[in-house]
């Protein structure tokens, strides 16, 4: 990992305490997104990571959009937690989709999935460096087609990702990414949905992570690799 490039990268991540309500601290990739020479480093040294760890054996890159996570610390008065949470905040608009890419040649990537909501940024760029293409796995109800879903549950319920049943062939490949791994429910739902499928989940990566949470944990045996850790 080019050392001046992860330094691009960690100087565009802002925090916001208190948004979007009283006690949360968000973070905030929008200086990455707005500036093309750190947001082409993040995709790179994801790239550069997947090309040195798979040597070429990748059918899929999975782009996941699913749930912003944000650190949460007490919002009510006389509340007492002996450190910060992190809980899952439901992205706006709702139903947006993951990606899921593919490529034609079998030594390559197929897809990329990308989760909702940020990851989708990540999912598309990240095939496009790879040179894959994209299949989407989006919020229940989104797919038109006979599909497959998974659910995975939030602070406040569960809810569904789906993905439609000709979207892969067993035994293809792929490798997750996101923006952000917290608690970990979307990315694992993800990698469900992906084995009823029969794909082959070779790893999960993203942008950040949030370690406090131990979301690597909710993977199981699948790999896990960020760029940047936040407590």
């Amino acid at each position: 990992m080019a050392d001046s490039e992860l330094q691009l990268v960690a100087r565009r991540i802002r925090s916001f305490p208190d948004f979007p309500i009283p006690g949360v601290l968000f973070r905030d990739m929008s200086p990455l997104l707005k500036d093309p020479d750190s947001f082409r480093a993040s995709i790179s040294l994801l790239a550069s990571h997947l090309k040195k760890t798979h040597d070429g054996k990748i059918d899929y890159i999975a782009g996941k959009r699913g749930a912003v996570f944000l650190s949460l610390e007490p919002a009510r008065p006389g509340a007492t937690w002996n450190r910060q949470l992190f809980v899952p905040i439901q992205c706006w608009p709702q139903g947006s989709p993951m990606l899921l890419c593919h490529v034609a040649a079998t030594q390559h990537p197929s897809s990329h999935p990308g989760l909702d909501s940020r990851g989708f940024l990540f999912g598309p760029s990240l095939a496009q460096e790879l040179g894959v293409g994209c299949v989407l796995i989006r919020k229940r109800g989104k797919l038109p087609g006979p599909t497959l879903s998974a659910s995975y549950t939030l602070e406040y319920g569960k809810a569904e990702l789906e993905i439609q049943r000709d979207a892969l062939e067993p035994g293809q490949r792929v490798v997750v990414v996101d923006d952000l791994l917290a608690t970990g429910g979307t990315m694992r739902a993800a990698c469900e949905l992906l084995g009823q499928l029969q794909a082959k989940v070779l790893e999960c990566v993203s942008l950040m992570e949030l370690t406090s949470l131990k979301g690597r944990e909710r993977l199981g045996t699948v790999p896990f690799f960020s760029l940047l850790q936040y407590e």
